[in-house]
């Protein structure tokens, strides 16, 4: 008997990397596997590997969506899913990024996150509960200045997964967020051959799969942002109180830590 025996989890950008490598760690805890990828070819192969079903999506198209919507119908309904497609500027320079670069990475990165919990949510509400991840990076905790727009994106992804909290627990949904550094897959683009050359410690995609996997099932509370580092455990990121207005603390019923 698996941990995940008779889920269904949906899984975003499930054709390579991260999401793959979570899929396959998914499928073998015993949950039916909703593969959503604009890859169709590897997207489908993967689905069809692991017993599952594929759905073609580009996460950053809100119309898309509902294709992903029918085929959890089809599935039976949504217990899971994780919110991880997701796409690099590799640009430095805010004075050289063009226009294609910028809607591309938010597409990804911030409205497939957005769009993809709008879809989810009711989803797995009306199944009982459930939990959701979505897929941030050490850069949406700290400042990244070699890609500062995806830096951006993922500081975005954090804020929206820990101010969904409150909103979420009404319905029994888990939200969490995982963080990763340097994950060892083709989203590094031409760096990847550099840093395996260098030995600069880069994380296997299985260690992400294990955090998401973690989360599916309860292990970390709802809100947690995962940071994942080579040769560490995952470990929940502290945020800090902000000081209160002056001459008292904030008194609200969740403080903006």
């Amino acid at each position: 008997m698996g941990t995940l025996d008779g889920k269904v989890a949906l899984i975003t950008g499930a054709a390579s990397g991260i999401g793959l490598a979570t899929a396959q760690r998914v499928a073998a805890d015993g949950a039916r596997v909703i593969v959503a990828d604009l890859n169709a070819d590897a997207g489908a192969a993967v689905a069809d590997d692991l017993g599952g079903s594929f759905v073609r999506v580009d996460v950053g198209r809100a119309d898309d969506w509902a294709r992903v919507v029918d085929a959890v119908q089809d599935a039976g309904g949504l217990d899971l899913a994780y919110l991880n497609a997701g796409v690099t500027t590799q640009q430095p320079d805010i004075t050289a990024l063009t226009e294609e670069q910028y809607r591309r990475v938010m597409g990804a990165n911030v409205d497939g996150v957005v769009y993809g919990l709008r879809s989810v949510v009711p989803l797995i509400e009306k199944h009982g509960g459930g939990a959701i991840v979505a897929t941030a990076s050490l850069a949406g905790l700290i400042p990244f200045a070699p890609d500062p727009i995806y830096t951006l994106t993922k500081h975005a992804v954090v804020g929206l997964v820990r101010s969904l909290v409150p909103q979420l627990e009404a319905k029994s949904i888990r939200v969490n967020a995982v963080c990763p550094g340097i994950v060892d897959t083709p989203l590094v683009g031409p760096a990847r051959e550099r840093l395996r050359e260098s030995g600069f410690p880069m994380i296997d995609p299985s260690v992400i799969a294990g955090a998401v996997v973690d989360c599916f099932t309860g292990r970390h509370a709802s809100g947690e942002c995962l940071v994942c580092q080579p040769g560490r455990e995952p470990v929940a990121y502290e945020f800090h109180e902000v000081p209160g207005p002056r001459g008292g603390a904030f008194s609200g019923q969740r403080p903006p830590v």
